[in-house]
């Protein structure tokens, strides 16, 4: 009888004690199926701030104006070249010189024709002049009269045609030294020291007064936003930033690019440089900017996302426009709303629906 009572008491512990197990194994299992969040994340609320408004364009650096210095004489030979490419060029200098015997002989002749004609225009005036005296004496008869009158009027007309022939040598004489048309620098030089050049033979460019332009491409809905006199940063490869004015608007866009030409006036600098390819942006003033932090803004195959926690702290993938970016925040043009809640930190190992849990007292703007 005892022996059967000790049977029944070791069933009841085993029962118990295999009831616990189970129990516990439940617990477990329960455990198991409870879901955890996947990250601790800061939330905040978008802020506004007043940003400056830019446009940023690309465009190359052009002379303001190129002039193109030629030779006016043909068949000379170039004796003396006195300037350089880079060499700066004051209205007046002389940039070359031609051989010049041939125009000063020329020239000698020229001069010699027309103090002919001007001796032979005195003596046929003092010859129309001593007739006149004695009209009234009855010695010369009315075509004798006017026969000397006639030759006056002749030789008037032979001295001057003779000054115009000097007056014309004497230009080509003058032609045989190359000047500078204006204040320049010299960016381009084909003379050379010897060499017998046409008439119309380009012998030198040069950037008058020494101007640069930068012009800028933009798109023809921001270039309606441009103004003259506007401000411009224009942004050297090297990291230099200089300050520059807009001086021109082309009235024409391009029927294929659909951008248009804006033409900067540069300041005078040793760095630049005619042909250069740089950046530049345009104030366009300041305006008002829904902003959050540049850590909550998650970048996939080319889109911009923000995570906004919702029901129970599952976030969801809000599909973003971005605008300008301003140190550590960035400008968020369309997608969400002016109070949502978003995640700033974090962000980026988060997926659709994931399960957060948000640190407190962190939904208010900082």
């Amino acid at each position: 009888m005892e022996r059967k009572k000790a049977i029944a008491a070791i069933g009841v512990v085993a029962v118990v004690v295999l009831a616990g197990v189970i129990g516990l194994r439940g617990k477990k299992a329960v455990v198991a199926v409870a879901a955890k969040p996947a990250l601790t994340v800061l939330v905040v609320r978008p802020e506004e701030k007043v940003w400056a408004e830019r446009i940023t364009a690309s465009g190359g650096i052009q002379p303001w104006q190129e002039t193109i210095v030629g030779a006016e004489l043909g068949g000379l030979r170039l004796a003396e070249v006195l300037v350089n490419v880079g060499d700066r060029v004051r209205k007046g200098d002389l940039l070359a010189r031609f051989a010049d015997e041939i125009k000063l002989a020329e020239l000698s002749q020229q001069q010699a024709s027309y103090d002919e004609a001007g001796a032979h225009f005195a003596e046929a005036s003092a010859n129309a002049q001593r007739a006149l005296k004695i009209r009234d004496s009855g010695a010369m008869s009315e075509q004798e009269l006017q026969q000397l009158a006639t030759a006056a009027d002749m030789a008037r007309a032979q001295m001057q045609l003779a000054g115009a022939r000097l007056d014309a040598e004497k230009l080509r004489y003058r032609y045989t030294r190359v000047t500078a048309p204006d204040d320049g620098l010299i960016s381009s030089r084909t003379a050379t020291v010897g060499a017998v050049v046409q008439s119309g033979a380009e012998l030198f460019r040069m950037i008058r007064r020494g101007r640069l332009e930068w012009h800028a491409d933009l798109p023809a809905d921001a270039i309606q936003r441009v103004r003259i006199g506007q401000k411009v940063l224009v942004m050297l490869s090297g990291g230099e930033k200089i300050s520059a004015v807009v001086a021109r608007i082309s009235p024409v866009i391009d029927a294929q690019s659909r951008n248009g030409k804006v033409y900067v006036e540069l300041p005078a600098n040793s760095t630049l440089r005619a042909g250069m390819f740089v950046q530049g942006e345009f104030d366009l003033g300041q305006t008002h900017a829904l902003t959050v932090p540049q850590s909550a803004v998650v970048i996939r195959d080319g889109y911009a996302y923000l995570y906004q926690p919702g029901n129970e702290n599952h976030v969801a993938q809000i599909k973003v426009s971005t605008g300008r970016r301003v140190k550590d925040r960035v400008e968020i043009t369309g997608g969400i709303k002016r109070d949502s809640a978003v995640v700033a930190s974090g962000a980026g190992f988060l997926n659709d629906g994931d399960l957060v849990r948000i640190a407190p007292a962190e939904v208010a703007p900082r």
